[in-house]
């Protein structure tokens, strides 16, 4: 598998928030175990707002395939594993 690069937009802290990294990160290792090369960005729109503006981010959470293209987006607290693998076109394995 080639490198996956995830950026992962939050609005502060929150128990959604928690829930979408958490989430998000089950979800890469129950696809791809121990071997994944897997960047994943947790980035605080309160702390950093010209990324969300860069991004054109309206929601959160929200996560972003960076690489390998295609770029895609999921929004929401990712907790439905299929919707999540295919909004991001990833393939298990």
């Amino acid at each position: 598998m080639s490198e996956l690069v995830l950026r992962l937009y939050i609005a502060g802290r929150t128990p959604a928030a928690e829930r979408a990294i958490r989430n998000l990160e089950r979800i890469i290792e129950e696809a791809y175990g121990d071997d994944a090369q897997c960047q994943l960005e947790v980035i605080d729109i309160l702390e950093r707002p010209q990324l969300a503006e860069d991004e054109r981010i309206l929601a959160t959470p929200v996560v972003i395939k960076k690489l390998p293209p295609p770029v895609r987006r999921v929004v929401g607290d990712l907790s439905e594993r299929e919707k999540v693998l295919i909004g991001l076109d990833l393939k298990e394995g």
